[in-house]
């Protein structure tokens, strides 16, 4: 009886400890629960933050200015005296000089990530990756002066008729910038294939090549897809290079050899000024930037329905 009065207390001590360890990590979880929750809140908030500052501050500038005038209109002029606030030319310049650079990145970057993930050595993957991912290091204002002074001459080899300012120099400079944006998602979602699918390919007597083109990159397609679209989004919210590069004049056209203002570049110019806070050339940055958001959000709309519909399909 003695030593089962012993045992007790001693069984009981042991219980109370793996309690007293198991609520201490209960709550050492809950807390780090807690810390990641209130991250992915702050993201959310932020993102929130910013569409109500661009609401705010647009109501002002469209008690003044109608939605019909500042949707169809073609001259950009908020600045002059005889202001005019259609935004298109602004809207055209920022798709032109995009377009322009998706025609350059996406090629290229594919191509860059098919090399990477299905031919390259693992020493030469090594190596080209990281040199990839610097350009996603140089400023921005450098690659929009490498435009001005060393893309614009060449091209001006090549077509003289072209002017000292136009979009062709600036959205290849961005193509070339977002180039490490496409090859490195679409890499990476290349990688994530299963072997098993290249083996199967394999054994029906595929070469590399057709491996790659036909199974590799149709189950790899959504993260492809999701690439692309991020590739958009940057390209789209480009500043420093068309500031430099583009020119700064609202021109309402599609044609990349002439010279445009995009919304990030006119944002750029307006903020640079001494305009009074609350005048209406001040609001129209921020209807600019509504634009721009409510462009951005449609990209990555379309895809995340992209990506969805290929998951399904593949």
């Amino acid at each position: 009886m003695e030593q089962v009065g012993v045992r007790m207390p001693v069984a009981q001590s042991v219980h109370a400890a793996r309690l007293a360890h198991k609520r201490a990590r209960r709550l050492k979880e809950s807390a780090i629960e807690a810390v990641l929750f209130l991250c992915a809140l702050s993201a959310v908030a932020t993102t929130v933050a910013i569409v109500v500052i661009l609401l705010y501050e647009s109501l002002g500038f469209f008690e003044v200015v109608s939605l019909r005038e500042f949707l169809t209109g073609t001259v950009w002029t908020p600045l002059f005296t005889n202001p005019q606030y259609g935004v298109l030319p602004l809207v055209a310049g920022t798709v032109t000089t995009a377009g322009v650079a998706l025609v350059v990145a996406v090629p290229l970057g594919l191509v860059t990530a098919i090399y990477l993930s299905e031919f390259a050595p693992h020493g030469v993957r090594e190596t080209v990756k990281p040199f990839l991912e610097l350009l996603e290091g140089v400023p921005t204002v450098v690659y929009g002066y490498f435009a001005l002074l060393f893309v614009t001459p060449l091209l001006q080899k090549l077509m003289p008729e072209l002017p000292g300012f136009n979009m062709l120099s600036p959205g290849i400079v961005i193509g070339i910038m977002i180039i490490p944006y496409v090859s490195s998602v679409s890499e990476d979602a290349m990688r994530a294939v299963p072997m098993s699918l290249r083996e199967g390919s394999y054994a029906m007597g595929a070469t590399r090549f057709q491996t790659a083109i036909k199974v590799v990159l149709p189950a790899a397609l959504s993260g492809v897809v999701a690439a692309f679209i991020l590739g958009i989004s940057r390209a789209v919210g480009e500043t420093m290079v068309v500031a430099v590069a583009a020119g700064q004049q609202p021109n309402f056209t599609f044609n990349p050899t002439e010279s445009a203002a995009t919304i990030t570049a006119y944002i750029v110019q307006v903020a640079l000024g001494d305009l009074p806070h609350g005048s209406i050339a001040y609001q129209s940055i921020f209807a600019a930037g509504l634009v721009l958001v409510l462009m951005t959000l449609a990209f990555n709309v379309i895809g995340h329905l992209l990506r969805r519909s290929f998951r399904e399909r593949y």
